[in-house]
Parts: structure tokens; C-alpha cells; sequence
């Protein structure tokens, strides 16, 4: 998580005009931004009922998405996700294509693939609370700054660790893998990997949690 990004308004018109905002709308936009990075978790219950429809529905959502902001950037504001994806762009994103969700659903996909049933959830929990967590703490509270970590924070990597501690030990009930697969995770959420880590996180928590469990 940083804590020396700035953010974005909601539209790309408010981004080039005002490249700085205040800390407040970095929080507003990171809350934004991590609400809809949480819904990923949803996969790993359509998991549970089948794997195509898991694996089916974040085809179709990155086919709509990748439409609307092919869209968006032709001026032509499909509802719902034209304005969601304005509000919660960062500055970094500048008026390019918003590749994060893209990202993200691919990550969850590369679970789902590569790993067996309860390492691809642990993955996929990984993803959507270990990154969310850190990022929102990080920005909301984040004082220590990471060396190494291009502005990450101390804070955001310590509930980094504990948020995917939590939702993995809720998952298999074991504590030393748990443990492993946290510090796996916020060891490479730690590295300044921008939106790619999303494709990261998944491939390292789920290869831990193959070898231990």
C-alpha cells in the first residue's frame, strides 16, 4: 500500500486538471477502489457450487469490463462501470486504460486453474482480503515507511500478514501453514509491483498453501 501516491478525482477531465488531491479523497478513492476488489472473494463460494461457473463468470466480467473501458475511452459512458471505473482510478492510471480489474480477475482465474479446491479459495482470499487490507490501512494510517518498497508502509503489510493469517487459518484450521502462506503474501505484496501484483499474490499464496497442505 503507498503512502506518498496521490489520487484522482472521479472523472479523467478532474485528473488532468487537478493531479494532486487531498489526503481525504485518497482515502475516499482507495475505500472505492478496495470495496470493489473485495467482491472477488464471491469466487471462491461459486467455487464451491461449480468451477465453470467461477471460472465463467470472471470471463464475462473482464468481456464487460474491458468493453466499457474501451468505450469510456471513445466517450461513450456505459452505466454503472464507466462511472465506477472514473471514481475509482488513480492518478498513476493518468487516461489510460484501467488495467486493475483486468488484473484482478485474472488472478482469481490463475487460482482457479492451477491450484485444487482449497489452495485456489486460499489464493483467492489472499487476493481480495491480504491486498485490500493492506492498502486501505496503509493509506488510512500508514507512518512507517518500507525501504525497498516504493512508499509501501509498515502498517499496511503488518495487516497485510494478519488479514490473509485470518482468512487462511478460517479456511484449513492449521496454523503453521496459515502462518506460511501470510508471510508469503506480504512478502510479495511488500514489492512495488503496482497493479500486477494482483496476478502475484494469488500464484504465491496458492503454491504455499499446495506444499503444506
Amino acid at each position: 500500500m503507498r503512502i506518498d501516491q496521490a489520487m484522482p478525482s472521479s472523472s479523467t477531465e478532474r485528473k488532468l486538471k487537478h493531479p494532486f488531491v487531498s489526503p481525504m479523497e485518497e482515502i475516499r478513492i482507495e475505500l472505492t477502489r478496495k470495496s470493489l476488489h473485495l467482491l472477488i472473494a464471491f469466487e471462491a463460494i461459486l467455487l464451491d457450487i461449480s468451477i465453470y461457473l467461477a471460472i465463467g463468470s470472471l470471463i464475462a466480467g473482464m468481456i464487460v469490463y474491458g468493453t466499457s473501458e474501451f468505450l469510456r475511452h471513445r466517450g461513450i459512458q456505459v452505466p454503472v462501470i464507466g462511472p465506477l471505473t472514473a471514481r475509482a482510478a488513480r492518478m498513476r492510471d493518468g487516461n489510460r486504460f484501467v488495467i486493475g480489474p483486468i488484473t484482478l480477475a485474472l488472478g482469481a482465474l490463475e487460482a482457479l486453474i492451477l491450484f485444487d479446491s482449497l489452495p485456489a479459495k486460499i489464493a483467492i482470499f489472499a487476493l481480495a482480503f491480504g491486498d485490500s487490507f493492506s492498502s486501505l490501512i496503509g493509506k488510512t494510517f500508514g507512518r512507517i515507511p518500507m525501504p525497498l518498497s516504493g512508499g509501501k508502509s509498515v502498517e499496511g503489510s503488518i495487516f497485510c500478514f494478519l488479514a490473509v493469517l485470518v482468512s487462511s487459518y478460517s479456511l484449513c484450521g492449521k496454523l503453521f501453514p496459515s502462518v506460511a502462506i501470510a508471510l508469503a503474501t506480504a512478502f510479495v505484496e511488500f514489492w512495488p509491483t503496482k497493479d500486477w501484483d494482483n496476478l502475484i499474490i494469488p500464484l504465491a499464496a496458492g503454491l504455499v498453501a499446495s506444499l503444506l497442505l
